[in-house]
């Protein structure tokens, strides 16, 4: 057989290795707490299920739908962007729906890049910020996401440095998986940095509404002439428990929401059209769900960190992600992330993400996904304890 270039550019797939370990104990009996993946274990909220029941059973929705997706849900996402962050969107030129934020940031990917072409985007990083333009026939050079450093100066520096000029910034704040946190003013730098550079920004704003004490993260497109540079990723995933349906959307600049709104057409006829009518009631209804749903995330946040202090692990609690971002405490450092992560899974019984699965900047460092119940994560700081303690 031939060899396939852009598949032969991905590196093994770290995850997987934890995975094939963690399915083998479970096999063998084994009582393994999984936080490693980032997979939501909330139900969907009941009126949104509900809508979706009733509008499957309408054979009028069982036909093909539109790529761009249909008309209302669109003019729905516009309005929660109004809500929310006070910012105008044309539904029909500047808000495609997409299958999922992936899906969204691939495909404009393949429309953006051309071989060569270099992009910036943070680093550790969630695996497909980088790897889509890689798939996509692009270069990437990396921005360290630092506690305590300038992120922004960082990203200066690096685009000073790097030949040939960049042609896309992506950046994702609160950051996965660090959980790092931004404001404003920064998204305002940010913009005056790629109007004076011509670069194009892409925001994913996965994390919107999983935000904590207090903490209201702003929107990148709330920053003045946001929309003249770049656009916006957001996803139902996490703020409406909606991971498995798969419901996205990309917002902001019209040329790019143009570019991927071509090539969706060329490429899906987008979700099944129920998905895209339950989506509009979770746009636009109550959302107390949302705040619940925040609520039980936080609740679990709290458990995991005195749980993990009592064990002699204190890290600071993060102010948004459904993530805790970890590092290595210092008798086991020098066993790299791959390594304790697997002693945890066999000595606490407990599954993690190795840091390293988000690149060379992620070594050092475990993440946590909030993804089981309250009394699951305080089994599974009892066995981290016994296996810090070892």
């Amino acid at each position: 057989m031939q060899e396939f270039k852009r598949v032969k550019r991905l590196p093994p797939y770290v995850f997987a290795i934890v995975n094939q370990l963690k399915m083998e104990a479970r096999r063998r009996g084994e009582d393994i707490i999984d936080l490693g993946m980032g997979n939501p274990d909330l139900p969907t909220p009941v009126h949104i299920v509900e809508k979706l029941v009733e509008a499957a059973r309408n054979p009028k929705n069982h036909r093909y739908s539109a790529s761009k997706g249909i008309g209302q849900l669109r003019l729905a996402i516009c309005e929660w962007y109004k809500r929310r962050f006070d910012v105008d969107l044309d539904h029909e030129t500047e808000a495609v729906a997409t299958i999922g934020s992936k899906e969204g940031l691939s495909h404009l990917a393949y429309a953006m890049i051309e071989p060569g072409d270099l992009v910036l985007t943070p680093a550790p990083a969630y695996p497909i910020h980088p790897y889509s333009f890689i798939l996509a026939g692009g270069d990437v050079r990396s921005i360290p996401v630092q506690k305590g450093a300038d992120f922004f100066y960082a990203m200066e520096e690096v685009f000073k440095s790097a030949w040939p000029k960049p042609k896309i910034l992506l950046i994702n704040f609160p950051h996965n998986p660090t959980t790092t946190c931004t404001d404003l003013e920064f998204f305002q730098r940010v913009v005056d940095f790629a109007k004076e550079n011509d670069v194009i920004v892409l925001h994913d704003f996965a994390y919107a509404d999983l935000t904590f004490d207090g903490y209201k993260p702003p929107s990148f497109l709330q920053a003045k002439g946001a929309k003249e540079v770049g656009v916006e990723f957001f996803s139902l995933t996490k703020s409406y428990s909606m991971a498995g349906w798969r419901v996205g959307f990309c917002c902001g600049n019209r040329e790019l929401v143009g570019a991927l709104t071509t090539i969706k057409s060329y490429l899906d006829y987008g979700m099944f059209q129920p998905i895209q009518i339950a989506s509009i009631i979770a746009l636009r209804g109550d959302q107390k769900c949302v705040s619940d749903i925040v609520g039980v995330y936080q609740n679990r946040r709290n458990i995991l960190i005195q749980g993990l202090k009592n064990a002699g692990w204190d890290i600071e609690p993060p102010k948004a992600t459904m993530f805790v971002w970890a590092e290595i405490p210092d008798p086991f450092k020098d066993m790299g992330s791959l390594e304790f992560t697997k002693y945890l899974l066999k000595t606490a019984g407990v599954a993690v993400s190795p840091g390293i699965g988000f690149g060379p900047a992620g070594e050092g460092f475990v993440r946590f996904a909030l993804v089981e119940n309250e009394q699951r994560i305080r089994q599974a700081t009892r066995g981290i304890k016994k296996a810090l303690n070892r």
